[in-house]
């Protein structure tokens, strides 16, 4: 399942990170790659470890956790902090799919990578090129949304940026292990909570709400680690 979510950071927000993290210390960014990604990444990653990236990344989190179209999405039981990227002069990240399991350095976290996310940090009139292009069963999928907006997808996907022959593409990105691990029973339970949220806006005292409800949760409680 790939869903756009809107206005995960408002525009002051991305002001605010923009700030913080433009001046920072940017380094190759294949120092987070496996072997795989490596051979085909080309970019720039804010360290991990500075404290531009560690408050950047909190400011992040603090977003997700008040939006209620990424919970009802991810369904999030973990989430790896938050990572900086950019790329510009010609740089792209070709064809890749991500690792399984992503650990943090320096400490024993770590998560399953179950859905991926990039989160735009440059408006895209600001840019040429930089599309994010997701494969899945029914083809390719290009991606430039507003700075703000996110993309989320299976990280089991084949996915790449395209490059970026104009201007400079920032955005942050992270990976999430669901409560849900399959993404098929997690779209379900998706268009599920959707429809309730629908049926409970036009007719909240609709007894089917009540009912539908307890099929989600009865649902959440069958698939769910937690």
């Amino acid at each position: 399942m790939l869903i756009r979510i809107p206005e995960v950071l408002t525009k002051p927000d991305v002001t605010g990170i923009r700030q913080l993290i433009d001046g920072a210390d940017w380094r190759d960014g294949n120092a987070t790659s496996g072997a795989q990604a490596a051979r085909a990444k080309r970019n720039a990653q804010l360290a991990d470890d500075s404290p531009q990236a560690r408050e950047a990344g909190d400011r992040v989190l603090d977003a997700l956790q008040r939006h209620p179209l990424f919970i009802s999405a991810a369904l999030p039981l973990k989430v790896f902090p938050p990572l900086f990227n950019r790329y510009e002069g010609g740089q792209n990240f070709g064809n890749h799919v991500d690792n399984a399991i992503r650990p943090m350095r320096g400490n024993d976290f770590r998560i399953r990578t179950d859905v991926s996310a990039t989160l735009f940090l440059a408006e895209p009139d600001t840019y040429d090129g930089g599309e994010l292009v997701i494969d899945d069963t029914y083809g390719s999928h290009s991606v430039k949304l507003p700075a703000g907006d996110m993309i989320l997808y299976p990280s089991t996907s084949l996915h790449r940026v395209m490059p970026v022959t104009r201007g400079a593409r920032v955005a942050s990105f992270f990976w999430v292990q669901s409560m849900v691990r399959d993404d098929g029973q997690r779209t379900l339970l998706f268009e599920l909570d959707s429809s309730i949220q629908a049926l409970n806006a036009t007719t909240p005292d609709h007894p089917s709400v009540v009912q539908l409800t307890g099929v989600y949760h009865n649902l959440i409680r069958r698939w769910a680690d937690a």
